[in-house]
């Protein structure tokens, strides 16, 4: 398909603005999503925790026997009759008499008495209250004694476990809870009361009122989302504007003066339109600019000087040949590593996909070596590039002698990879173990330059037969690698 019927897609600049636009949105969506989620999280905390503290300290003031007696007086059937009585009629009296006859009045008073106290001191507090739970099993839970703004009747009633406490058991610590229901937002937290046997008698219940805060939850949620959109447009507008000045616009402008280029014979650069921007960003788009450039004038210097080359047929036939091998040396230089000479990564790619073409038509005896330099980083930082350089060179060659009759390639600055086929391949476990001894034999030779000290990790891998691609084979050879590399770690540590 030519260049003129083919379907276009979208600009690099297009590109540019939607990954701004959606890297920015992102950012700033987690960070605000974090940021309220890490404040609602503190508050949490402190409401279960100021609900905890104020049901511990409540608990410290009341007698743990005294309740026992009471909760077996308000639990015996007959006590049970009188308060259902006493409560259609709204007789308190009759309750009041009962605690009198059986001498608990005077105490059930006094925690009343300490109950609205307690309340009136702690304003975030709002409802405290004593309550003799069931087991884990039980349906119902029994109200002991309530604040002085609760009828007395109500001692000894029972109600409905609130849902958040089903299957709770009473003898193991209840933590708090916050819950949304008939009465509110309320942070509800229970603190055991203990007789002086060590039996447990009842739970202090504390519920902290938390309505002005979920609403002031939400009102600081609806400003970080408001102020977060704001903020993310205007990171986005200057993103946009940034990306546009330095990137996309000289890009367009590059683009456009190409397309101005028409290389003819006998002609100067600025008849055929060789491009000629203001461009001085010091950066990989000026780069891009000069090589354009340079490429243009080198193409109507060559068409000028074909056109005096005519009158001599095999010099001009000689030239065109000499220029196709150009051609040619500088296509396969294009797939050499420029330091070790063995292939890069564009080769290496090439290569897999051959393999993969070898794999579908039956060819399996294949296999990859994975080789990771150590320790390159090192050399570099305290010995300078030229060490560096040395020592990759040195740890390519020891890869290449083991593997005399396989492609290697470097992939990367400190990872080389040996593609195993015909003998090299029958041969492979000998070849890897033979490998791996020849770089520990360098590495503790400690009498060396430390460039010279050759060390590596290496892993390897060959076809099974549930692989449906090269790239299965690589990780498994990857894989391997990186646990040679921690053993090596383990065995010798930062050896330099």
């Amino acid at each position: 398909m030519s260049l003129k019927t083919r379907k276009k897609g979208l600009t690099i600049g297009r590109k540019m603005y939607i990954f701004v636009i959606l890297t920015v949105l992102v950012v700033a969506s987690g960070i605000t999503i974090l940021a309220y989620f890490i404040n609602v999280q503190q508050i949490d905390t402190y409401f279960k925790r100021l609900a905890k503290n104020s049901a511990r300290n409540f608990a410290t003031m009341v007698d743990g026997d005294y309740l026992a007696k009471l909760r077996k007086v308000v639990e015996s059937e007959d006590y049970q009759q009188m308060r259902e009585t006493a409560e259609e009629v709204e007789d308190e009296q009759a309750v009041e008499d009962k605690l009198k006859k059986e001498g608990l009045w005077e105490e059930y008073s006094s925690i009343r008495e300490k109950l609205a106290s307690y309340m009136e001191s702690m304003k975030d507090v709002k409802y405290l209250y004593i309550i003799a739970m069931g087991d884990k099993d039980a349906k119902q839970d029994m109200y002991l004694i309530d604040g002085d703004d609760v009828l007395i009747t109500e001692t000894g009633y029972y109600e409905d476990r609130e849902e958040g406490l089903w299957g709770i058991d009473p003898e193991k610590e209840i933590e708090p809870t916050i819950s949304n229901g008939d009465w509110g937002w309320l942070c509800s937290a229970y603190s055991p009361v203990y007789d002086s046997k060590g039996e447990l008698i009842c739970h202090i219940g504390c519920d902290v009122g938390m309505d002005d805060i979920m609403s002031e939850r939400m009102r600081n949620l609806n400003y970080m989302i408001f102020s977060g959109v704001g903020i993310t447009v205007l990171v986005m507008i200057g993103a946009v504007l940034f990306a546009n000045k330095f990137v996309v616009r000289p890009l367009d402008s590059i683009t456009s003066a190409m397309k101005q280029f028409r290389p003819m014979e006998n002609i100067g650069y600025d008849e055929a339109g060789v491009i000629h921007l203001d461009i001085h960003s010091k950066d990989e788009i000026e780069d891009i600019y000069d090589d354009i450039r340079s490429m243009q004038i080198n193409i109507i210097d060559h068409l000028n000087d074909l056109s005096h080359m005519q009158k001599d047929k095999e010099r001009a036939e000689n030239d065109i040949r000499d220029k196709e091998k150009m051609i040619g040396q500088i296509s396969a230089e294009a797939y050499i590593d420029p330091l070790t000479k063995v292939g890069n990564k564009a080769a290496y790619i090439k290569k897999a996909e051959q393999l993969k073409e070898a794999i579908e038509s039956g060819e399996t005896d294949v296999a990859l070596v994975m080789v990771d330099i150590n320790e390159l980083k090192k050399i570099n930082d305290l010995h300078g590039h030229n060490s560096g350089d040395i020592y990759i060179k040195g740890c390519c060659h020891i890869i290449c002698d083991i593997f005399k009759h396989s492609p290697v390639f470097r992939i990367g600055g400190d990872e080389f990879i040996a593609v195993l086929r015909g003998e090299d391949y029958s041969r492979r476990k000998d070849s890897f173990a033979e490998l791996k001894q020849k770089f520990e034999q360098t590495f503790l030779q400690e009498d060396i330059q430390p460039w010279e000290r050759y060390s590596a990790a290496a892993g390897m891998a060959e076809y099974a037969s549930d692989d449906n691609s090269v790239e299965l084979i690589f990780k498994r050879a990857d894989q391997a690698m990186y646990k040679d590399k921690t053993e090596f770690k383990k065995k010798y540590g930062n050896y330099r």
